[in-house]
């Protein structure tokens, strides 16, 4: 994947690739043809997943065989009402501790994990009991969306068939995050928002030869959709106020609140996750305990129960009581908080949706406009602040309305709750439990120093050297008493033709290979050896290539069309471009202050 790098006895170590703005090579056309299997086959399994979680909801709350999603708010409240989210939830326990315990939890951070930990590979065990535990999960009244379920299961659906093939790491994590991508696209409809979470949440690089097959995949998935689930946004709305002169600050207000509360609910999760694990019962049996308090909060209000699609709907299109809004906001809260950290299997988006929704449409009653505008501005908010991922939350809310005239309004909301987020927390709703297993994991992307830095920029240019035509004792002398570890041997024109470093001395002394000093030179005993050279005008990348293969911690830098020595490139010289970077960072100076001081100094004098 990178240019046809190839290791051997060339005399420079990895071949050159030849530079330019991208890395990409012709392997991007196959990854992007094995994506067009992958999102056919995510957009299948998302069929399976929404049918599943259908029939399980008609079973088990009206007795019926059917697989159409159904709102839980016509449940008749009694004792079921808490039974069959426990039975349910006994199902999940078992089927993690005994399948895969891979399907706790929302999947997102798995998925991470698998990708940056796990070679990006997923076993056949998480492909088939996440959607069915899943299924199991929302149908009996967890309050989760499919959309968390479907990225892991999609992920896993594609890793396994990158897992059939000669592919390195980075190119099944194409394939998997493509599954991904395919499945959130299947089921929402949204494209582009699920490219964007690719790359904000699981791609961790932006690279052409990662994000066209996992554009590939999504834009398949979209093709599927019509025939799958049907066209068009999945929550139409496009009523937009005319917003005032301070409507954008209104809407950054909105987001901060939003922000806020997402910290809250982070903080409140692992809380509660940290007193689940305090308890004195295998993991197993946590969410029947989660699942108690769900079934409670179905009895108060049971249209928090399940996906609530249906819910979302109606905050958008305002058929909603004030009174109505509070409890749901509280109650699903309550329950998806307590459900969560049980690790029981479900996902985060929905609930995110809901919550940012609720929020939206009650700080609305202060604001101009439509209830729907401001709970659609509170769901993305919500959302883009709690993965956090403030692009794919914008994006999202258009694709997934219709509604591209609230642009600039969500922008405005979810980057101030986004702002909110990074500042109030270290890690993110995604990444805190991946950091609890002892990974740490970066969400920010630069662009690599190494990879624009030349080595004739750090190189050493006055280079101690030993020549060729020198006697082999006179040699070992010399790098007794030298400076340096080690020394370019060069013959008479100043070219290099090997390395020789305090370590070989000592060996060719130990061993009294020397037979005859006064004929053996120090250019006969390096002349057979690999020697490994570089540039100045390479990338420092390349050059560490280099080193790696070889083996050098040290390496001759030579003029392309005369051979000879120029300069020398050290692990220490390397350190110069990381330190350019962290003064880069640190380093602060008002340029037009100092003038003006400079200037009055001069003056005065």
């Amino acid at each position: 994947m990178d240019g046809g790098t190839e290791f051997g006895r060339s005399g420079e170590g990895p071949r050159r690739r030849a530079l330019g703005d991208f890395s990409a090579d012709r392997r991007v056309v196959i990854l992007a043809g094995m994506a067009i299997v992958t999102g056919t086959a995510a957009s299948g399994t998302a069929w399976i997943l929404l049918t599943l979680i259908g029939l399980v909801t008609n079973l088990a709350w009206y007795g019926r065989f059917d697989t159409a999603l159904t709102s839980l708010a016509g449940a008749t409240p009694g004792p079921w009402m808490v039974g069959i989210p426990v039975i349910g939830a006994l199902i999940v326990g078992a089927m993690a501790r005994y399948g895969s315990d891979k399907i706790r939890g929302h999947g997102i951070p798995e998925a991470m994990e698998a990708i940056l930990i796990g070679g990006s590979r997923m076993s056949p065990k998480v492909a088939l009991l996440k959607p069915l535990s899943s299924a199991v999960a929302i149908g009996t009244g967890g309050p989760f969306g499919a959309e968390g379920p479907i990225i892991v299961t999609g992920g896993a659906v594609g890793s396994l068939f990158a897992q059939f093939f000669h592919l390195s790491a980075a190119e099944r994590k194409t394939l998997l995050v493509a599954g991904a991508a395919a499945g959130m696209t299947a089921i929402f409809g949204t494209p582009v928002a699920a490219v964007l979470l690719a790359v904000e949440v699981l791609l961790f690089e932006w690279r052409p030869r990662s994000l066209v097959p996992v554009t590939v995949g999504a834009v398949t998935a979209a093709c599927w959709r019509p025939a799958l689930f049907g066209a068009g946004p999945l929550f139409p709305f496009t009523d937009n106020p005319a917003l005032p002169w301070w409507g954008l600050p209104a809407c950054a207000a909105l987001g901060l609140a939003c922000g806020v509360i997402s910290g809250v609910l982070t903080r409140a999760l692992y809380a509660l996750e940290d007193g689940f694990g305090r308890l004195p019962l295998h993991w197993m049996w946590w969410p029947a305990l989660g699942a108690v308090v769900v079934g409670l909060g179905g009895l108060v209000e049971p249209r928090a129960l399940g996906v609530g699609y249906d819910v979302i709907h109606d905050l958008l299109s305002g058929h909603m009581l004030v009174g109505a809004v509070v409890t749901i906001l509280l109650v699903k809260a309550v329950i998806w908080l307590a459900a969560l950290s049980s690790g029981t299997s479900g996902g985060v988006l929905a609930p995110l949706l809901i919550l940012g929704g609720a929020v939206g449409w009650l700080i609305g009653l202060l604001l101009p406009g439509a209830h729907g505008f401001w709970a659609l501005i509170g769901m993305a908010a919500m959302l883009g602040g709690t993965l956090p991922a403030p692009l794919t939350g914008v994006v999202f809310a258009v694709e997934v309305t219709g509604d591209v005239a609230a642009l600039a309004p969500l922008l405005a909301a979810t980057m101030t709750a986004y702002a909110v987020t990074v500042l109030l927390l270290k890690r993110s709703i995604l990444t805190e439990k991946i950091a609890r297993r002892g990974q740490h994991i970066t969400r920010e992307y630069g662009i690599d120093p190494y990879e624009f830095t030349r080595v004739e920029a750090v190189m050493t240019r006055t280079v101690d050297t030993l020549s060729a035509e020198l006697p082999l004792t006179e040699a070992l002398s010399a790098i007794e008493a030298g400076a340096h570890h080690a020394y370019p041997v060069v013959d008479a024109v100043d070219r290099p033709v090997g390395m020789v470093s305090r370590s070989d001395a000592l060996r060719w002394t130990a061993e009294d290979q020397v037979s005859d000093p006064m004929e053996d030179t120090l250019g006969e005993r390096v002349s057979d050896a690999d020697i490994a050279l570089v540039h100045p005008g390479d990338v420092v990348s390349h050059a560490l290539d280099v080193m790696l293969s070889a083996g050098q911690g040290r390496l001759p830098v030579i003029d392309p069309q005369s051979g000879r020595l120029v300069g020398l490139l050290t692990r220490k010289d390397l350190l110069q471009v990381r330190a350019t970077v962290v003064r880069a960072e640190a380093e602060r100076s008002a340029f037009f202050r100092r003038g003006r001081n400079e200037r009055r100094a001069g003056s005065g004098a």
